[in-house]
């Protein structure tokens, strides 16, 4: 569980990153969800956009990707959502309060 001050650090970071997961109409698909696990083994931080037609909104998809995931929400705006999930080979995101192990 991520605490504020992580999730506005998170935040920062998610600013200048580019969707790289799409959400089309058929919504949050095995595929979708596996691209999304690989994302975030190799990335830590994802931004994530829906498509025109998808039937989900930014939020109810990310907390369903979330679950899905074990990840974390970070953050909405628009047609994007961003989440964080730190990864087991490839940790690059020092998270502020949390130690390096």
């Amino acid at each position: 569980m991520i605490n504020g001050k992580q999730r506005s650090y998170l935040r920062g970071l998610a600013h200048d990153l580019d969707p790289i997961v799409h959400i089309g109409r058929a919504g949050l698909t095995e595929n979708v969800i596996k691209e999304l696990d690989t994302a975030l083994e190799s990335r830590e931080l994802v931004k994530v956009k829906l498509q025109d037609g998808c039937g989900l909104t930014p939020r109810d998809a990310a907390n369903q990707a979330c679950e899905m995931l074990d990840a974390e929400f970070v953050q909405s705006i628009g047609k994007r959502f961003s989440i964080y999930r730190q990864s087991r080979e490839n940790k690059t995101i020092v998270l502020p309060g949390r130690d390096k192990k």
